[in-house]
């Protein structure tokens, strides 16, 4: 069965990719989307997050909102913003990111293979989240957000990826934050059969980041097949449009949490408590309190009205370390420890999807975010973490296991708007 395959992208042309491409559409708030697009009509913001288009009072989810994206796609292929290849095509993706760099290569990933298991999950989705992007690729009759895939090195598709790249890129710019894009479009028949035959001989592929888009274009397949009496399985609405990097290229940071109360104990309990499962340390600063090995952590506590915060290195202890079971991948991870040995016990939050006590902060923000809302907001406490490795992502996974919420924050985040899968 074949993973992947090339198609016809509709995409901007090169003088206007850099205005284009947009943040995600999860990573940005109504509010912060609405300020980036408003001055700027040809960014991919007024698709992918058309909110910013429709009157405040209306939900995000109203079916105006998913009406005015379609609007807007129409108008930017009427205008000559994005324009279809005429042929089917790959592209590669190259993003550097401060010293970090990856290059990913991009086509439309096969849904029979992801319902079979051979594009593997780790996560649970919501059906709220996965509602809203179904809503939005019917409105539309396109995926315009990449899912993000991930696969294990492969010394032959390293060398017929980096044979793309010596070539003169079709776009290259340098982003608002920093990052450096760069990309590609295949051309040449002989490349292309050499990509396909290369990605299709791998075993499997794994979702990094976009469970909720791959599930969302599976339910919306489903939708498009029932409807077409001629079903036949060429169809472009069982492809997904998708991102693919090694997985040695891959960079998780920290996903870290902050919390709204100590469930009744003091600062000087809830350290007691702790000093069951962990060794406790008081340190200078979020620096010193920064984990750097697995089953390290770092405690920021509430100083206060007035008062600075206080940091603490913990380190699990012994005794902690033999009630784990070194076999299980999902039992190992820091998450997991965390859940066990602080959140349930101690703070009594069973559930991190849906406890309004805790709240999740992207490692690209830093320590220093979670010291700030400890601070100057109405949280007692934070705790960061040491990222979640990506082998640890592709063993649970291959266990068919499931990571806990918000285990992985992937950076750099893929821009949207560069190429774009039509579902004809």
């Amino acid at each position: 069965m074949n993973l992947i395959q090339p198609f016809r992208g509709l995409r901007p042309a090169p003088d206007l990719a850099a205005k284009v491409a947009s943040h995600p559409y999860d990573v940005l708030n109504r509010e912060e989307a609405y300020k980036l697009a408003n001055n700027n009509p040809l960014s991919f913001l007024h698709i992918n997050k058309p909110e910013v288009d429709v009157d405040v009072m209306v939900s995000v989810y109203d079916q105006q909102v998913y009406d005015k994206g379609r609007e807007n796609l129409d108008h930017f292929i009427s205008q000559g913003i994005l324009k279809r290849d005429n042929a089917n095509r790959f592209y590669v993706y190259s993003q550097k990111m401060g010293e970090h760099s990856q290059v990913g290569f991009v086509g439309v990933a096969s849904l029979t293979a992801y319902r079979q298991g051979l594009i593997k999950k780790h996560e649970f989705t919501r059906p709220d989240k996965e509602d809203d992007r179904v809503n939005h690729m019917q409105a539309l009759a396109a995926h315009v957000g990449p899912v993000f895939l991930t696969y294990k090195t492969n010394p032959h598709i390293d060398t017929l990826v980096a044979g793309i790249t010596s070539s003169e890129p079709e776009y290259d710019f340098t982003a608002e934050d920093g990052t450096h894009h760069t990309f590609w479009v295949v051309t040449d028949e002989g490349d292309i059969q050499s990509l396909s035959s290369a990605f299709n001989q791998l075993d499997c592929l794994y979702v990094a980041d976009g469970h909720h888009r791959s599930a969302a274009a599976s339910r919306v397949q489903t939708m498009y097949a029932e409807k077409n009496p001629d079903h036949n399985g060429t169809e472009s609405y069982n492809w997904f449009l998708a991102v693919l990097f090694p997985h040695d290229q891959v960079q998780i940071l920290d996903y870290n949490r902050i919390i709204k109360d100590l469930n009744g104990m003091s600062s000087e309990e809830f350290l007691a408590n702790l000093a069951i499962n962990f060794d406790v340390q008081l340190v200078e600063n979020w620096s010193a309190a920064k984990p750097v090995a697995h089953r390290q952590f770092g405690l920021c506590l509430s100083g206060g009205k007035g008062n600075a915060a206080r940091w603490y290195k913990l380190q699990v202890n012994s005794d902690f370390l033999n009630s784990i079971d070194e076999n299980d991948p999902v039992q190992n991870l820091d998450v997991s420890i965390m859940q066990q040995s602080m959140l349930t016990p101690l703070l009594g939050i069973e559930d991190q999807r849906t406890d309004k006590r805790i709240d999740f902060v992207g490692g690209i923000r830093g320590l220093q975010a979670l010291e700030q809302c400890v601070e100057t907001s109405n949280w007692q406490a934070a705790i960061a973490l040491y990222p979640t490795s990506i082998e640890s992502l592709m063993a649970i996974a291959d266990a068919n296991e499931v990571m806990p919420p918000k285990s992985t924050w992937f950076e750099p985040k893929l821009k949207s708007g560069l190429v774009i899968h039509m579902l004809d």
